[in-house]
């Protein structure tokens, strides 16, 4: 466990057990240096304790290096629940959590994730101050991660195809929940070519007909002929299985820990796809939260989400130039703010 620690530059690991509300929670604190650690909370059934504890440690890291690059005064910090396969009381369950992330004192603040949605904050601000992201606050952060995706696929389209708008370009969409289904109106409206997959084949199919887009089933989605693949389901979706089936020119979508390791994202360099950085493109939501609880005006929000297309800019150049692979950059980058 201390291995996996050190290894992540992690600060603060806490776990949580309460039968009577059936929760079982980790909380990962990463590096405080610029301000409370803030992430979400993923609910979501594990295999084991410790994929649980890989998954908040890596998620957490990856909040810190998102919250240096979008230039927010946050730490890096995760939750995860360990969904039960019933969930008796669910308001009871948000509330156990939300004592959970009031014991820390304010060192971590919550926020929707995979699994959790904005009713389960609701509850959690019951118990505590510590949340940002609830019907009370009205900072949904899904429509402006969308816009800050849409904004780094066009970065990438005009980097690697030399695309000034994105009318015609193919993007197969994996996933189309709350930021994946905005991101495909966003694209739709922009003119795009759309190919979505969902497990949910109810919402897929009405997604489809009013998008006038092509779909596929979930297995099939990687090995479409597409300009921009676009995960935007769960993570590790770029893996030995799935990366030789690729048939895009770029990755860019809002996914957590689109790479199952480092090297998948050198091989999409060596094959000379385009990545747009997981944690760089999908940092709209996390500048919403940590600007909205400061009563930052949300065209001003709006403004540094669409920023997003700068840093990716720069991180592309400094790709082309260094022939270093893009997620190599963003982390060098991102590590020149939080260790020197």
């Amino acid at each position: 466990m201390f291995d996996k620690i050190e290894q992540a530059h992690l600060s603060e690991l806490h776990f949580k057990s309460d039968e009577s509300s059936q929760l079982k929670s980790i909380i990962a604190i990463h590096n405080t240096k610029l301000g409370p650690a803030l992430g979400g909370c993923r609910c979501i059934e594990y295999d084991c304790e410790e994929s649980a504890v890989n998954d908040v440690i890596r998620l957490a890291k990856g909040m810190s290096y998102k919250a240096a690059l979008a230039g927010v005064p946050q730490g890096g910090g995760k939750a995860v629940i360990m969904k039960p396969r019933k969930i008796e009381d669910r308001v009871a369950l948000y509330q156990s959590f939300g004592r959970f992330v009031d014991e820390l004192g304010g060192r971590y603040i919550t926020a929707v994730d995979s699994g959790t949605n904005l009713n389960d904050m609701d509850q959690v601000s019951k118990v505590t101050h510590h949340v940002s992201g609830s019907h009370q606050d009205g900072l949904d952060p899904s429509p402006i991660t969308a816009l800050g995706v849409f904004a780094g696929i066009k970065s990438a389209v005009k980097h690697k195809l030399g695309y000034e708008d994105l009318n015609g370009v193919h993007v197969a969409i994996q996933g189309i929940g709350n930021v994946g289904g905005s991101l495909a109106d966003l694209l739709y409206q922009a003119g795009a070519r759309l190919t979505l997959t969902d497990i949910d084949t109810e919402k897929l199919d009405a997604c489809s007909k009013k998008l006038n887009a092509a779909q596929v089933q979930p297995e099939d989605i990687y090995n479409v002929s597409c300009d921009v693949f676009a995960p935007c389901g769960l993570g590790a979706v770029i893996n030995d299985e799935t990366i030789n089936q690729l048939q895009c020119a770029i990755v860019a979508g809002s996914a957590n820990n689109q790479l199952a390791s480092n090297e998948h994202g050198n091989i999409l360099h060596r094959k000379d796809i385009l990545y747009a950085p997981d944690y760089v493109i999908n940092a709209g939501g996390l500048i919403n939260v940590s600007l909205g609880i400061i009563g930052v005006e949300e065209a001003i929000i709006r403004n540094k989400t669409l920023g997003i297309h700068q840093t990716l800019n720069e991180i592309f150049q400094r790709s082309k130039v260094d022939n270093t692979p893009p997620h190599v950059i963003a982390d060098l980058m991102a590590e020149e703010v939080l260790y020197h």
